[in-house]
């Protein structure tokens, strides 16, 4: 999360980090308003559902765990270069087109 936090600060943008810990401190140098949940990977719901789409990189079970709250809550889902087999999850190859397609198929808030 370190490199779209600092490619969304070096745009001009303002970062939100949900921090699984319980310390601002667990934050990256990036990140403008930290958000201490002390929850570990149970702060992934309130990731999603925080948003009006997801983009959802390469990882493991816990991108995995957020791919599946999108879909359960009907929060559109890109995927960059990554998950494809997954019903209802848009695929793009660049992040350019990760964040143009989020904004298309994204959901009213």
């Amino acid at each position: 999360m370190e490199a779209a936090s600092r490619g969304a600060r070096l745009a001009g943008g303002t970062t939100i980090g949900i921090l699984p810990g319980p310390s601002a401190d667990d934050a990256n140098e990036y990140v403008t308003i930290p958000i201490v949940t002390d929850m570990g990977q149970a702060r992934n719901v309130i990731n999603v559902l925080s948003g009006n789409a997801v983009i959802a990189l390469p990882g493991a079970e816990g991108t995995l765990s957020e791919i599946a709250t999108a879909l359960k809550s009907g929060i559109p889902i890109v995927a960059l270069a990554a998950w494809g087999e997954i019903a209802g999850v848009v695929i793009a190859e660049t992040p350019d087109e990760a964040v143009r397609l989020a904004f298309e198929h994204a959901r009213e808030s």
